[in-house]
């Protein structure tokens, strides 16, 4: 007799009905924006991830700046699970407004998208500033394999904020029948 499995779960803790790809796509969000947090991390560190920078064995003041950025980051990624997790339906024993919920990922999406938008246009365009900072090419490759993630992020969130909006309120018009 054949041995039949399950399903592979991706988050046993993830919400029913959550589509696996939007389940997928969240947890991916806090991963594809941790390499950006730890380049910047070592290059306040002092670790070789530049030839040269005014970051470089960062002062206190710039050294809490980096690693604050990098929490708010990564804290900001991690919102994205709450759109698939019983936390992003029923928070501190208050049912979410799914409305609430996904206006403020959609914004957020929003503010990433005029983010890397910005970034990409003043690249192409020269109008990058630059910061004094000097990779050689190992580093620059570093450097984009750590960055570039970022610029799926809003992608991600918009579309799992999306499913989690179709999924509340096609949940919601069933428990009101």
């Amino acid at each position: 007799m054949p041995k039949t499995t399950a399903p592979l779960r991706i988050a046993r803790n993830s919400v029913p009905g959550a589509a696996r790809w939007a389940v997928l796509a969240a947890h991916a969000v806090p991963l594809l924006v941790l390499p950006a947090g730890l380049w910047r991390l070592a290059l306040g560190f002092g670790l070789p991830v530049a030839e040269s920078s005014p970051y470089l064995d960062a002062e206190p003041g710039m050294l809490a700046y980096m690693v604050g950025l990098t929490v708010l980051s990564e804290l900001l990624a991690y919102l994205t699970l709450g759109l698939v997790r019983p936390w992003g339906e029923v928070f501190l024993g208050r049912r979410v407004d799914a409305r609430i919920a996904t206006g403020a990922a959609l914004v957020g999406s929003a503010g990433l998208f005029a983010a890397v938008g910005w970034s990409a246009y003043a690249e192409a365009a020269g109008l990058a500033t630059g910061d004094g900072t000097v990779l050689n090419p190992a580093q620059q490759a570093l450097f984009l394999g750590c960055y570039l993630p970022l610029a799926v992020w809003p992608l991600l969130l918009a579309a799992v904020a999306v499913a989690y909006y179709r999924r509340r309120t096609l949940t919601d018009r069933q428990g009101d029948q």
